[in-house]
């Protein structure tokens, strides 16, 4: 579990190294990725809390091109997965290997052993597979053939699942969901946004070889993420994330019954994790070296949309959970 204590807090000097690797990986990653801007500040806040990110969309809002511009961007290794129903756990953490030549057998690591990886489409992997990529994300190490294999530093995943398909899905269980930091769901693009996508294709940017050159390398972000820890962030918010995390638990108690009733159970403590870790990050990202009550509220959704779990009369009542969010949100008096 992620550490969320502040060893000493974070000088000027810091603050504004931070916010030069911030702002290069930042124009960087909008060269490939028109719009987008909450997937950029999701992708940067969990790269740099080492957190790891849901995302649900229908195709083609360049998920996959933005986790590989955001790898090249800071030379990181990045490897993409693409889920089917027949992967096997081996297929994604490794396996042994017999060489006849030399009469052993000889470790060959997955494609999980990268410092970014996109499993595209998570939901269609059946759940032994599911169990061992989300066991590696929670330890970061796999072991083969009795041997420890630890995952490079940094590492995050970026999952993807489509909601508008069913056929040949494996739902993601409630409570594995719970081990990513957020979740965040993708909009179309607005026409002008679609447009420039078109004129950037014509341009030639995503042909290959027009890739820019790595803006950072991996020591900036493992400097970013000890940024991270020392961001202030005050007592009396501390309480305000444990208020509303609570609340959530016991939102009959302070909602609107009708709401409350649709709430099966509430977020976990890990919930309270990412509202710190999370909150950090947004602040360092617009320049703060203290977290203020609005980056609270804007990561609420994130947060929390995949902790709630809502019972069938939500659905049968065309009620989203981020309805919910918001009245939970609205019943915690603001520090």
């Amino acid at each position: 579990m992620i550490s969320t204590s502040v060893s000493s807090s974070l000088d000027q000097a810091e603050l504004a190294q931070a916010q030069q690797v911030i702002g290069k990986i930042s124009r960087s990653f909008e060269h490939k990725v028109v719009g987008q801007q909450r997937l950029r500040e999701t992708l940067l806040i969990s790269l740099m809390t080492g957190g790891h990110v849901l995302l649900e969309s229908v195709p083609g809002l360049a998920k996959t091109t933005a986790a590989q511009t955001l790898a090249e961007s800071v030379s990181a290794l990045f490897h993409r997965i693409q889920c089917t129903p027949d992967l096997l756990p081996s297929d994604i953490v490794g396996t042994q290997i017999y060489d006849a030549a030399q009469g052993t057998f000889v470790t060959q690591l997955g494609p999980v052993h990268a410092n970014i990886v996109l499993l595209d489409e998570i939901n269609r992997s059946s759940a032994k597979t599911q169990s061992a990529m989300l066991e590696a994300m929670q330890e970061r190490q796999t072991t083969i053939g009795g041997h420890v294999h630890h995952l490079p530093q940094p590492f995050m995943v970026m999952a993807t699942q489509n909601p508008i398909e069913q056929e040949g899905t494996y739902q993601l269980p409630e409570a594995q969901m719970d081990r990513f930091m957020l979740k965040d769901v993708l909009d179309y693009p607005s026409p002008v946004e679609e447009a420039e996508v078109i004129r950037r294709i014509d341009s030639g940017v995503f042909l290959a070889g027009a890739t820019p050159a790595p803006v950072a390398d991996l020591a900036a972000i493992r400097a970013l993420q000890e940024s991270v820890k020392k961001v202030y962030l005050d007592p009396a918010l501390i309480n305000y994330i444990v208020g509303l995390v609570y609340v959530t638990r016991h939102a009959a108690q302070y909602i609107d019954p009708a709401l409350a009733r649709l709430i099966e159970f509430g977020a976990s403590p890990r919930a309270s994790i990412a509202f710190t870790q999370a909150s950090r990050a947004l602040a360092l990202l617009q320049g703060r070296d203290h977290v203020i009550p609005e980056d609270i509220k804007a990561l609420a959704d994130r947060v929390l949309r995949h902790r709630i779990i809502m019972g069938f009369e939500a659905v049968a009542e065309n009620v989203g959970v981020e309805k919910v969010i918001a009245a939970i949100v609205d019943s915690v008096q603001t520090p």
